[in-house]
């Protein structure tokens, strides 16, 4: 990808969730702040050559993204077997115009996971619907990685950076984007909602 702008506009034709499923918390990523993070992570050399694991990887947007940058291998990672399907299928056409690296497609619950990797990324639940789910990300997320890339509400600044300081991991970005959460849900009473969202990157401490 030549540019970002680019690279937002591509991801923004792979598939979304057919049937999301609300105790999941499952919402698209944003195209568009995707991107920003993928270039960003490229960038500063957290892709390449690297081996990812996109947790909770709902549709595999992220890890896609990662591969695309030049990934060496991404696990996709997604407790729903329907996202995972729909992320074999978007990873199939990407495949079609791009050369990527290694992958490996886990069903299973986040928890259940015992894997090694230089990198997560991470839009996990934001505990709305269920109760700790982003506490529960984060903690399989410093078993697993050395630095992090983890979406959350900004209103849980004080909980992340706490958190990561107790794990010996240090933040050192914070984006801070409005998050849209279109109206996917029966719940959901407008088109598009913004929401405050960051993506905090965290690194281990003395790594």
């Amino acid at each position: 990808m030549r540019t970002k702008k680019e690279l937002g506009v591509y991801l923004s034709h792979l598939k979304v969730f057919e049937n999301p499923k609300w105790k999941l918390e499952q919402y698209p990523t944003d195209s568009e702040i995707a991107a920003d993070i993928i270039w960003h992570a490229n960038i500063v050399g957290d892709f390449k050559d690297k081996i990812i694991a996109d947790l909770g990887c709902g549709t595999g947007i992220l890890g896609i993204g990662a591969l695309i940058a030049g990934a060496k291998k991404v696990y996709f990672i997604d407790i729903d077997s329907s996202a995972i399907n729909i992320a074999k299928e978007n990873l199939k056409k990407v495949e079609e115009e791009y050369v990527v690296g290694e992958y490996e497609f886990i069903n299973s619950n986040i928890e259940d996971l015992e894997l090694s990797a230089d990198i997560v990324l991470q839009n996990p639940p934001f505990g709305v619907k269920d109760d700790h789910a982003d506490r529960r990300f984060l903690l399989k997320a410093f078993k697993t990685g050395k630095v992090i890339y983890s979406f959350h509400k900004l209103e849980s600044k004080g909980f992340i950076n706490a958190l990561s300081e107790d794990e010996g991991f240090e933040v050192t970005n914070l984006f801070e984007f409005d998050f849209p959460l279109k109206q996917t849900m029966d719940y959901h009473k407008k088109k598009i909602q913004r929401i405050r969202v960051g993506c905090w990157r965290l690194q281990k401490i003395n790594i």
